[in-house]
């Protein structure tokens, strides 16, 4: 078998894990919606940051041990403290407080404005361009968070401080995926994942007595919500949506996280017994268009003849 039969073979192969990893990625954070609305009860927006990603550097830090992982270079670290600080910490602090102040179909609408950002920050930032096609299936996805938004809506954005803290939630959100891009062609994505898990939780720890104090007076489902958090939205779901990342654009892998809303409605439904409404349904169909328009933009997974990036596991 030649070697150019060998890579025609592994590209399919290579394609089909990246789509799942992605799979997984959604799927895990449109659930980490559904844990909130339990962990929250009882944990303010600060300690229920804290304790999610306590979990996930306790567990991504076991795995790494285990793999024996390289540790990065010092030119990678200020890019993997960036993502930290925004990506793991403003933006967990600033959600939870948002959807105390906001209800969860507003707070969706204006968070979705990150992979809109996160597509213009990539082409200023990282020389990705501007596709044409990137940015209208980013308008329509996010007209279909919209439409979701305004149907979930109950009260709308009577708290200004809310509706402002989604924005920063968007911002930290996508300076966070930015900054991240580049480090993964040097490091593997479970130690950035790792290390980034850490520096946010080291700046939540002003949080760390109001998380023991409440801890205290929890329930234990809160607690077992909260270290589902830690492990599989945070953990598994940021490794994963990493090792996607580091195979194609910062602007592409953006505009998959439309896809969020959409399941995260549908495991409400199931889950908490919430019949979402009817205007959802277009919504979520707008969504899923627009996705794959931004797909076709270019191939969304290249293709490596030589193999996975340095550092990739």
């Amino acid at each position: 078998m030649t070697a150019l039969a060998t890579a025609a073979e592994r590209a399919p192969r290579g394609r089909a894990v990246i789509i799942s990893a992605v799979g997984v990625t959604i799927a895990l954070w449109a659930s980490a919606f559904v844990a909130i609305r339990y962990a929250d009860r009882q944990l303010a927006p600060g300690a229920l940051a804290l304790g999610r990603l306590l979990v996930g550097s306790i567990a991504l830090g076991l795995l790494v041990l285990i793999r024996r992982e390289p540790f990065p270079s010092r030119r990678d670290l200020p890019g993997i403290v960036v993502c930290g600080v925004l990506w793991f910490g403003v933006y967990n602090v600033s959600l939870n407080a948002a959807e105390t102040r906001v209800d969860a179909g507003t707070a969706a609408m204006l968070v979705n404005v990150g992979p809109i950002l996160i597509a213009i920050f990539a082409g200023l930032f990282l020389r990705e361009g501007f596709p044409s096609r990137l940015f209208a299936g980013c308008l329509v996805s996010f007209s279909g968070a919209v439409v979701i938004g305004l149907a979930t809506s109950r009260h709308g954005v009577h708290a200004i401080l809310g509706a402002v803290l989604c924005v920063l939630a968007a911002f930290a959100y996508a300076g966070g995926v930015v900054a991240q891009k580049p480090v993964l062609r040097n490091v593997s994505p479970l130690m950035v994942t790792w290390l980034a898990c850490t520096v946010g939780a080291l700046s939540c720890l002003p949080y760390a007595g109001t998380l023991v104090r409440q801890l205290g007076h929890a329930g234990g489902s809160t607690i077992v919500w909260t270290i589902y958090l830690g492990v599989a939205p945070t953990a598994v779901g940021f490794v994963t949506w990493a090792y996607a990342l580091s195979r194609t654009t910062a602007g592409r892998m953006g505009s998959t996280t439309y896809l969020v809303p959409p399941l995260a409605l549908l495991f409400g439904w199931i889950f908490l017994g919430e019949v979402p409404p009817l205007l959802v349904l277009p919504g979520g169909g707008l969504c899923l268009a627009g996705v794959a328009l931004a797909r076709t933009s270019g191939r969304l997974y290249r293709t490596v003849r030589s193999g996975p990036p340095p550092g990739s596991t």
